[in-house]
């Protein structure tokens, strides 16, 4: 019976906070992403990040981007991407570059440390910052890395993201548009466009409801299909290939008039990312800060943050606009399917297609220069 409330308060929440936003304009200009993430960790110190709603959690965790993700497609301008190509590109470059700046920086402040296998901890950094966590559990077989090791860059990893994340998606594009210019389409007015009317609106009318339903059954077999070949793939590709198949899922759609122009696939794209992030909130546990090795974690702490005003710097020359760079570092520091959470924070649903593009081929890459990144540090 806990159980079943806990999923309808998940679900329900987002919808209170929808309202919210909608009914005060102060609300609003937060946002309901950060609005969400405020919540969750609320109900994370409540209880929540007891390990007895672990289960449910991932399952919600687990269903709700992949389903999220070609419903946010669905409705893009697919002959406005190619436009975007060469900004993403670039910031995809000066980002890894600032993560393999950070990480060799850190090592040689921090070298007098006591913790063992430290090049090992500096090749795992450059695997979690370009790929995710599904780098890291690569990389921890290729390098045979201590359990210890492994849990502790794991656990302080997903502490300094949730503030690093809770920055982007707060004050990330004001501080950002003080060093680099604003984002602007090549054709203006394209992120306003085919805004929706609102999910509650749009679902008061049955014709409406029933092309809703239809779509997100759309996007449910698109999921079913990716989930159905990444089974028979090998471990190393499974997450490349079932975010690359829902992405070209959602282009697919897209690309078709009666999807693309079924009004609400946004909005319930955007609701679901607000469920992800709620739940994400929650899982916060306060007691991660206890027993904290406290050069591992300053290491850590120095590689997110210098790397990302080290890509900063670099866009600069370039005058990369600064939602470009942060969906940027959303896609490399916090993983892809954290592209739609920054992006819905940034009310720009222009950057997701490069923000997945750009975190599917940090996970391509990920493996490789973490290890390349193992060795060169072994030799200091």
């Amino acid at each position: 019976m806990i159980s079943v409330a806990v999923v309808i308060m998940y679900v329900g929440l987002p919808g209170i906070v929808l309202y919210l936003c909608n009914r005060f304009s102060f609300l609003n200009k937060i946002g309901s992403i950060v609005l969400a993430y405020a919540i969750g960790l609320l109900l994370g110190l409540c209880g929540l990040s007891d390990d007895r709603f672990y289960q449910i959690q991932e399952v919600i965790m687990s269903v709700t981007v992949p389903l999220a993700i070609p419903l946010l497609l669905f409705s893009s301008n697919v002959k406005e991407w190619k436009k975007l190509a060469v900004q993403p590109l670039y910031s995809l470059l000066f980002a890894l570059l600032a993560v393999f700046v950070a990480v060799v920086s850190g090592f040689v402040l921090f070298e007098g440390s006591e913790v063992e296998d430290f090049n090992i901890v500096g090749g795992l950094l450059v695997g979690i910052y370009s790929g995710g966590t599904p780098n890291l559990a690569s990389l921890k077989m290729m390098l045979d890395v201590k359990e210890e090791i492994y849990l502790a860059v794991h656990s302080y990893d997903m502490l300094i993201g949730a503030v690093y994340l809770f920055f982007l998606m707060g004050a990330g594009q004001r501080v950002f548009q003080l060093i680099l210019p604003q984002f602007k389409n090549a054709e203006e007015g394209i992120v306003e466009k085919q805004v929706d009317k609102g999910l509650s609106a749009l679902l008061k009318v049955p014709d409406q409801r029933k092309r809703l339903l239809l779509i997100l059954f759309v996007s449910l077999a698109i999921v079913a299909l990716a989930g159905g070949v990444m089974l028979i793939l090998p471990q190393t590709v499974k997450m490349v290939s079932f975010i690359f198949l829902i992405t070209a899922g959602g282009i697919w759609g897209s690309s078709n008039k009666w999807i693309s122009e079924t009004k609400g696939s946004f909005d319930l794209g955007m609701y679901l990312i607000l469920i992800f992030s709620l739940v994400v909130a929650s899982k916060v546990q306060v007691d991660t800060l206890s027993n904290i090795n406290p050069s591992l974690f300053a290491y850590i702490t120095f590689v997110v943050f210098v790397s990302l005003i080290v890509h900063v710097l670099l866009s600069r020359f370039r005058r990369i606009d600064a939602d470009t760079v942060i969906i940027t570092s959303a896609a490399l520091i916090c993983s892809p399917p954290f592209v739609p959470v920054v992006a819905g924070a940034l009310r720009n649903r222009a950057v997701i297609v490069p923000g997945l593009t750009i975190g599917l081929i940090g996970y391509a890459l990920g493996n490789y220069m973490g290890l390349l990144m193992a060795l060169l540090l072994s030799l200091f």
